[in-house]
Protein backbone atom coordinates (compact mmCIF):
# COMPACT_ATOMS: atom_id res chain seq x y z
CA UNK A 1 0.00 0.00 0.00
CA UNK A 2 1.15 3.75 -0.95
CA UNK A 3 0.01 6.98 0.57
CA UNK A 4 2.18 9.46 -1.35
CA UNK A 5 1.23 13.06 -2.25
CA UNK A 6 3.79 15.66 -4.25
CA UNK A 7 2.53 19.14 -4.51
CA UNK A 8 3.57 21.91 -6.22
CA UNK A 9 1.51 25.37 -5.64
CA UNK A 10 1.64 28.99 -3.77
CA UNK A 11 0.63 29.61 -0.16
CA UNK A 12 -2.64 30.68 0.17
CA UNK A 13 -2.02 32.24 3.32
CA UNK A 14 0.88 32.98 5.70
CA UNK A 15 1.89 29.83 7.99
CA UNK A 16 0.46 29.89 11.69
CA UNK A 17 2.32 28.61 14.00
CA UNK A 18 1.11 26.65 17.27
CA UNK A 19 3.13 24.42 19.89
CA UNK A 20 0.97 21.53 21.06
CA UNK A 21 0.38 21.76 24.79
CA UNK A 22 1.56 18.65 26.00
CA UNK A 23 4.67 18.89 24.76
CA UNK A 24 5.25 21.59 23.20
CA UNK A 25 5.95 20.32 19.58
CA UNK A 26 5.69 22.71 16.93
CA UNK A 27 2.83 22.38 14.35
CA UNK A 28 2.75 25.06 11.57
CA UNK A 29 -0.58 24.84 9.11
CA UNK A 30 -0.72 26.94 5.46
CA UNK A 31 -3.34 26.42 2.42
CA UNK A 32 -1.51 25.77 -0.77
CA UNK A 33 -3.27 26.46 -4.52
CA UNK A 34 -2.28 23.51 -6.98
CA UNK A 35 -3.08 24.12 -10.45
CA UNK A 36 -4.95 20.57 -11.58
CA UNK A 37 -3.63 18.88 -14.13
CA UNK A 38 -2.93 21.09 -17.37
CA UNK A 39 -3.88 24.39 -15.62
CA UNK A 40 -7.09 24.69 -17.39
CA UNK A 41 -9.51 22.65 -15.18
CA UNK A 42 -8.60 25.22 -12.04
CA UNK A 43 -7.17 25.30 -8.95
CA UNK A 44 -7.73 23.05 -5.86
CA UNK A 45 -6.94 24.49 -2.14
CA UNK A 46 -5.06 21.93 -0.15
CA UNK A 47 -4.44 22.29 3.56
CA UNK A 48 -1.31 21.23 4.89
CA UNK A 49 0.04 20.36 7.94
CA UNK A 50 3.84 20.35 9.44
CA UNK A 51 5.39 19.53 12.55
CA UNK A 52 8.33 19.95 14.43
CA UNK A 53 11.68 22.21 13.72
CA UNK A 54 10.49 21.83 9.59
CA UNK A 55 7.30 23.48 10.87
CA UNK A 56 9.13 26.33 12.88
CA UNK A 57 11.17 27.16 9.32
CA UNK A 58 8.24 27.45 7.49
CA UNK A 59 6.75 29.98 10.03
CA UNK A 60 9.92 31.68 9.45
CA UNK A 61 10.60 31.90 5.71
CA UNK A 62 7.49 31.30 3.88
CA UNK A 63 4.28 33.76 3.16
CA UNK A 64 1.16 34.05 1.50
CA UNK A 65 2.32 33.73 -2.73
CA UNK A 66 5.37 31.73 -2.04
CA UNK A 67 6.32 28.88 -4.17
CA UNK A 68 6.66 25.39 -2.27
CA UNK A 69 6.58 21.97 -3.14
CA UNK A 70 5.81 19.64 -0.41
CA UNK A 71 6.08 15.66 -0.07
CA UNK A 72 3.98 13.81 2.28
CA UNK A 73 0.87 11.69 2.68
CA UNK A 74 -3.00 12.09 2.66
CA UNK A 75 -4.41 12.29 5.97
CA UNK A 76 -8.48 12.26 6.37
CA UNK A 77 -9.71 12.72 9.95
CA UNK A 78 -12.97 13.23 11.33
CA UNK A 79 -13.67 15.30 14.54
CA UNK A 80 -16.48 16.99 16.26
CA UNK A 81 -17.57 20.56 16.11
CA UNK A 82 -18.69 22.72 18.77
CA UNK A 83 -22.53 22.89 17.30
CA UNK A 84 -22.34 18.78 17.79
CA UNK A 85 -22.06 17.88 13.71
CA UNK A 86 -19.50 15.60 13.02
CA UNK A 87 -16.94 16.64 10.45
CA UNK A 88 -14.07 15.08 8.45
CA UNK A 89 -10.86 17.06 6.85
CA UNK A 90 -8.94 15.82 4.21
CA UNK A 91 -5.15 17.47 4.69
CA UNK A 92 -1.57 16.67 3.53
CA UNK A 93 1.03 15.73 6.24
CA UNK A 94 4.09 17.36 5.01
CA UNK A 95 7.43 15.11 4.95
CA UNK A 96 9.35 17.28 3.34
CA UNK A 97 9.29 21.14 2.11
CA UNK A 98 10.90 22.74 -0.04
CA UNK A 99 11.16 26.52 -0.65
CA UNK A 100 11.10 27.11 -4.29
CA UNK A 101 10.39 31.08 -4.65
CA UNK A 102 13.19 33.16 -6.11
CA UNK A 103 15.57 34.89 -3.62
CA UNK A 104 14.84 38.89 -4.68
CA UNK A 105 13.19 40.89 -2.19
CA UNK A 106 11.72 43.00 -4.73
CA UNK A 107 8.59 40.81 -4.28
CA UNK A 108 5.85 42.42 -2.60
CA UNK A 109 5.78 41.27 0.93
CA UNK A 110 9.44 39.44 0.76
CA UNK A 111 11.59 39.30 3.81
CA UNK A 112 14.79 40.67 3.82
CA UNK A 113 16.20 37.32 5.56
CA UNK A 114 14.82 35.34 2.52
CA UNK A 115 18.21 35.38 0.95
CA UNK A 116 19.39 32.83 3.55
CA UNK A 117 16.47 30.25 3.60
CA UNK A 118 17.03 26.78 3.43
CA UNK A 119 16.17 25.31 0.38
CA UNK A 120 14.70 22.12 1.77
CA UNK A 121 13.84 20.29 5.38
CA UNK A 122 12.95 17.19 5.88
CA UNK A 123 11.42 15.61 8.77
CA UNK A 124 14.22 13.50 9.84
CA UNK A 125 16.42 16.27 9.78
CA UNK A 126 17.13 16.96 13.55
CA UNK A 127 19.05 20.52 13.04
CA UNK A 128 18.60 23.24 10.55
CA UNK A 129 20.66 22.48 7.30
CA UNK A 130 22.48 25.13 7.17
Amino acid sequence: MLNKVILIGRLTRDPELRYTPSNGTAVATFGLAVDRFDGKDGVDFIDIVVWSKQAELCAQYLSKGKMAAVVGRLQIRSYEAKDGTKRRVAEVVAESVRFLSPKSSNEPGSRNDFDEFPREVNLEDEEVPF
